[in-house]
Protein backbone atom coordinates (compact mmCIF):
# COMPACT_ATOMS: atom_id res chain seq x y z
CA UNK A 1 0.00 0.00 0.00
CA UNK A 2 1.51 3.05 -1.28
CA UNK A 3 0.58 5.64 1.72
CA UNK A 4 1.08 3.37 4.79
CA UNK A 5 3.11 4.83 7.30
CA UNK A 6 1.97 8.45 6.09
CA UNK A 7 -0.72 10.51 7.94
CA UNK A 8 -3.14 12.28 5.82
CA UNK A 9 -5.58 15.17 7.01
CA UNK A 10 -8.58 15.97 4.61
CA UNK A 11 -10.63 18.96 5.45
CA UNK A 12 -14.12 18.89 4.04
CA UNK A 13 -13.99 15.00 4.16
CA UNK A 14 -17.24 14.02 5.58
CA UNK A 15 -19.20 14.00 2.31
CA UNK A 16 -18.59 14.72 -1.72
CA UNK A 17 -15.36 15.29 -3.12
CA UNK A 18 -13.02 14.84 0.64
CA UNK A 19 -14.75 11.27 1.72
CA UNK A 20 -13.99 10.41 -1.65
CA UNK A 21 -10.28 11.19 -1.23
CA UNK A 22 -10.37 9.87 2.73
CA UNK A 23 -11.64 6.86 1.43
CA UNK A 24 -9.23 6.44 -1.28
CA UNK A 25 -6.18 7.17 1.47
CA UNK A 26 -7.45 5.26 3.68
CA UNK A 27 -7.43 2.10 0.77
CA UNK A 28 -3.72 2.44 0.71
CA UNK A 29 -3.07 2.22 4.25
CA UNK A 30 -2.85 6.51 5.67
CA UNK A 31 -3.59 7.55 9.05
CA UNK A 32 -6.21 10.05 8.49
CA UNK A 33 -7.61 12.72 10.31
CA UNK A 34 -11.09 13.79 8.74
CA UNK A 35 -12.85 17.09 9.09
CA UNK A 36 -16.43 18.62 8.26
CA UNK A 37 -19.67 19.00 9.51
CA UNK A 38 -22.83 16.31 9.51
CA UNK A 39 -24.94 14.00 11.11
CA UNK A 40 -22.50 12.64 14.42
CA UNK A 41 -23.81 9.17 13.55
CA UNK A 42 -23.00 9.61 10.12
CA UNK A 43 -19.50 10.33 11.20
CA UNK A 44 -19.20 8.09 13.31
CA UNK A 45 -19.41 5.07 11.10
CA UNK A 46 -17.31 6.79 8.31
CA UNK A 47 -14.33 6.97 10.97
CA UNK A 48 -15.17 3.19 12.05
CA UNK A 49 -15.14 1.93 8.14
CA UNK A 50 -11.73 4.57 7.29
CA UNK A 51 -9.98 4.41 10.75
CA UNK A 52 -9.81 7.53 11.06
CA UNK A 53 -10.15 10.03 13.80
CA UNK A 54 -12.50 13.16 13.19
CA UNK A 55 -11.99 16.95 13.62
CA UNK A 56 -14.99 19.28 13.65
CA UNK A 57 -12.69 22.55 13.63
CA UNK A 58 -14.44 25.66 12.27
CA UNK A 59 -12.31 26.57 9.64
CA UNK A 60 -13.31 30.05 9.45
CA UNK A 61 -11.41 30.32 12.59
CA UNK A 62 -7.70 30.57 12.65
CA UNK A 63 -7.40 29.25 16.51
CA UNK A 64 -9.74 26.04 15.74
CA UNK A 65 -7.67 25.68 12.73
CA UNK A 66 -4.62 25.36 15.03
CA UNK A 67 -5.96 23.02 17.79
CA UNK A 68 -6.87 20.89 14.81
CA UNK A 69 -3.19 20.57 13.43
CA UNK A 70 -2.05 20.36 16.94
CA UNK A 71 -4.62 17.46 17.51
CA UNK A 72 -3.45 15.67 14.56
CA UNK A 73 -0.05 16.04 15.33
CA UNK A 74 -0.57 14.49 18.81
CA UNK A 75 -2.62 11.47 17.89
CA UNK A 76 -1.74 10.39 14.39
CA UNK A 77 2.11 12.60 13.88
CA UNK A 78 2.06 15.85 11.77
CA UNK A 79 0.57 15.45 8.18
CA UNK A 80 2.73 14.19 5.37
CA UNK A 81 -0.27 15.03 3.50
CA UNK A 82 -2.47 17.90 3.32
CA UNK A 83 -5.70 17.97 0.96
CA UNK A 84 -7.34 21.51 1.76
CA UNK A 85 -11.05 20.71 0.30
CA UNK A 86 -13.45 22.19 2.39
CA UNK A 87 -15.69 24.84 0.80
CA UNK A 88 -18.99 26.72 0.61
CA UNK A 89 -20.73 28.49 -2.21
CA UNK A 90 -23.35 31.41 -2.43
CA UNK A 91 -24.71 32.57 -5.44
CA UNK A 92 -26.53 36.13 -6.32
CA UNK A 93 -25.01 39.24 -8.34
CA UNK A 94 -22.21 41.53 -6.77
CA UNK A 95 -24.55 44.54 -6.13
CA UNK A 96 -26.61 41.99 -4.21
CA UNK A 97 -23.99 40.20 -2.49
CA UNK A 98 -24.12 39.66 1.42
CA UNK A 99 -20.86 40.62 3.04
CA UNK A 100 -21.03 38.33 5.18
CA UNK A 101 -21.17 35.60 2.62
CA UNK A 102 -18.36 36.95 0.90
CA UNK A 103 -16.14 36.87 4.45
CA UNK A 104 -16.98 33.39 4.88
CA UNK A 105 -16.48 32.14 1.48
CA UNK A 106 -13.02 34.13 1.86
CA UNK A 107 -12.18 32.41 5.14
CA UNK A 108 -13.21 28.73 4.43
CA UNK A 109 -12.83 28.31 0.43
CA UNK A 110 -9.21 30.18 0.98
CA UNK A 111 -8.01 31.58 4.05
CA UNK A 112 -8.20 27.99 5.78
CA UNK A 113 -6.15 26.98 3.08
CA UNK A 114 -3.36 29.08 4.27
CA UNK A 115 -3.91 28.22 7.59
CA UNK A 116 -3.62 24.34 7.26
CA UNK A 117 -0.69 25.14 5.19
CA UNK A 118 1.83 27.50 7.22
CA UNK A 119 0.96 24.78 9.98
CA UNK A 120 1.42 21.74 8.28
CA UNK A 121 4.74 22.67 6.13
CA UNK A 122 7.29 22.51 8.73
CA UNK A 123 6.70 19.25 10.14
CA UNK A 124 6.61 18.15 6.24
CA UNK A 125 10.11 20.14 5.76
CA UNK A 126 11.55 18.67 8.68
CA UNK A 127 10.58 15.16 7.03
CA UNK A 128 11.93 15.54 3.70
CA UNK A 129 8.53 14.39 1.99
CA UNK A 130 4.86 16.03 1.66
CA UNK A 131 1.89 16.76 -0.62
CA UNK A 132 -0.22 19.50 -0.18
CA UNK A 133 -3.26 19.31 -2.48
CA UNK A 134 -5.67 21.95 -3.19
CA UNK A 135 -9.43 21.46 -4.45
CA UNK A 136 -10.13 24.42 -6.51
CA UNK A 137 -12.37 24.64 -9.07
CA UNK A 138 -12.46 25.31 -12.94
CA UNK A 139 -13.90 28.87 -11.55
CA UNK A 140 -10.40 28.87 -10.36
CA UNK A 141 -9.81 29.67 -14.36
CA UNK A 142 -12.54 30.86 -15.68
CA UNK A 143 -15.47 33.10 -13.98
CA UNK A 144 -19.11 32.74 -13.76
CA UNK A 145 -22.14 35.68 -13.33
CA UNK A 146 -22.79 35.56 -10.06
CA UNK A 147 -20.27 33.63 -8.01
CA UNK A 148 -17.82 36.28 -7.42
CA UNK A 149 -16.40 35.58 -4.26
CA UNK A 150 -15.97 31.55 -5.15
CA UNK A 151 -14.29 32.39 -8.43
CA UNK A 152 -12.24 35.01 -6.26
CA UNK A 153 -11.62 32.64 -3.58
CA UNK A 154 -10.55 29.75 -6.56
CA UNK A 155 -8.12 31.86 -8.32
CA UNK A 156 -6.76 32.84 -5.15
CA UNK A 157 -6.25 29.05 -4.09
CA UNK A 158 -4.35 28.58 -7.31
CA UNK A 159 -2.00 31.48 -7.01
CA UNK A 160 -1.25 30.31 -3.75
CA UNK A 161 -0.66 26.59 -4.24
CA UNK A 162 2.08 28.10 -7.30
CA UNK A 163 3.44 30.35 -4.21
CA UNK A 164 3.88 27.33 -1.96
CA UNK A 165 5.29 25.14 -4.71
CA UNK A 166 8.31 27.51 -5.76
CA UNK A 167 8.98 28.04 -1.64
CA UNK A 168 8.81 24.32 -0.92
CA UNK A 169 10.48 22.71 -3.99
CA UNK A 170 13.45 21.72 -2.55
CA UNK A 171 12.26 19.87 0.20
CA UNK A 172 10.62 17.31 -0.90
CA UNK A 173 7.56 18.84 -0.82
CA UNK A 174 4.61 19.15 -3.57
CA UNK A 175 2.05 21.46 -3.68
CA UNK A 176 -0.60 20.92 -6.66
CA UNK A 177 -4.36 22.05 -7.09
CA UNK A 178 -7.20 19.79 -8.64
CA UNK A 179 -9.56 22.06 -10.62
CA UNK A 180 -12.99 19.90 -11.52
CA UNK A 181 -15.97 21.22 -13.23
CA UNK A 182 -19.00 20.65 -11.91
CA UNK A 183 -19.28 17.82 -9.49
CA UNK A 184 -22.18 16.14 -8.35
CA UNK A 185 -21.95 16.76 -4.39
CA UNK A 186 -23.95 18.41 -2.15
CA UNK A 187 -22.46 22.10 -2.59
CA UNK A 188 -23.95 21.54 -6.57
CA UNK A 189 -26.79 20.31 -5.76
CA UNK A 190 -27.73 23.40 -2.97
CA UNK A 191 -26.84 26.57 -5.26
CA UNK A 192 -29.21 25.11 -7.93
CA UNK A 193 -32.25 27.03 -6.15
CA UNK A 194 -30.35 30.20 -5.63
CA UNK A 195 -29.35 30.36 -9.29
CA UNK A 196 -33.57 29.18 -10.72
CA UNK A 197 -33.87 32.54 -8.36
CA UNK A 198 -31.20 34.46 -10.15
CA UNK A 199 -31.87 33.58 -13.39
CA UNK A 200 -35.51 32.26 -13.45
CA UNK A 201 -35.02 28.94 -14.45
CA UNK A 202 -36.44 25.82 -13.72
CA UNK A 203 -34.32 23.07 -11.99
CA UNK A 204 -33.84 21.01 -15.29
CA UNK A 205 -32.86 24.16 -17.23
CA UNK A 206 -30.39 25.02 -14.08
CA UNK A 207 -28.88 21.34 -14.73
CA UNK A 208 -28.50 21.23 -18.63
CA UNK A 209 -27.75 25.31 -19.30
CA UNK A 210 -26.25 26.38 -16.46
CA UNK A 211 -23.93 23.42 -14.48
CA UNK A 212 -23.50 21.11 -17.85
CA UNK A 213 -23.29 24.12 -20.66
CA UNK A 214 -19.32 24.28 -20.32
CA UNK A 215 -18.94 20.48 -20.02
CA UNK A 216 -18.64 19.46 -23.26
CA UNK A 217 -18.53 15.70 -21.63
CA UNK A 218 -22.12 16.55 -21.00
CA UNK A 219 -21.62 14.78 -17.51
CA UNK A 220 -20.65 15.60 -14.04
CA UNK A 221 -17.43 14.54 -12.47
CA UNK A 222 -17.20 12.23 -9.77
CA UNK A 223 -15.60 12.31 -6.62
CA UNK A 224 -13.95 8.99 -7.31
CA UNK A 225 -12.38 10.40 -10.14
CA UNK A 226 -10.96 13.60 -8.03
CA UNK A 227 -10.09 11.19 -5.41
CA UNK A 228 -7.99 9.01 -7.90
CA UNK A 229 -5.77 12.47 -9.09
CA UNK A 230 -5.19 13.21 -5.39
CA UNK A 231 -3.83 9.43 -4.91
CA UNK A 232 -1.61 9.81 -7.98
CA UNK A 233 0.03 12.93 -6.66
CA UNK A 234 0.91 11.04 -3.55
CA UNK A 235 3.13 8.34 -5.36
CA UNK A 236 6.69 9.32 -5.72
CA UNK A 237 6.15 8.90 -9.77
CA UNK A 238 4.40 12.92 -9.05
CA UNK A 239 7.40 13.85 -7.21
CA UNK A 240 8.13 16.20 -10.50
CA UNK A 241 4.15 17.61 -10.93
CA UNK A 242 4.60 20.52 -8.04
CA UNK A 243 2.78 24.43 -8.88
CA UNK A 244 0.06 22.68 -10.88
CA UNK A 245 -3.35 23.36 -11.94
CA UNK A 246 -4.90 20.11 -13.01
CA UNK A 247 -7.91 20.91 -14.70
CA UNK A 248 -10.69 18.22 -14.27
CA UNK A 249 -13.35 19.59 -16.20
CA UNK A 250 -14.46 17.39 -19.05
CA UNK A 251 -13.53 20.12 -21.24
CA UNK A 252 -14.97 23.12 -19.62
CA UNK A 253 -11.49 25.42 -19.75
CA UNK A 254 -10.29 23.82 -23.30
CA UNK A 255 -12.06 26.52 -25.43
Amino acid sequence: MILEGKVALVTGSTSGIGLAIAKAFAAEGAKLMINGFGDPADIDRECAELGAIHDGADLSDPAAIERMLRRCADELGGPHILVNNAGIQHVAPVEDFPPAKWDAIIAINLSATFHTTRLALPGMKAKGWGRIINTASAHSLVASPNKSAYVAAKHGVAGFTKTVALEAARDGVTANCISPGYVWTTLVENQIPDTMKARGLTREQVMNDVLLAAQPTKRFVTPEEVAALALFLCRDEAASITGANLSMDGGWTAA
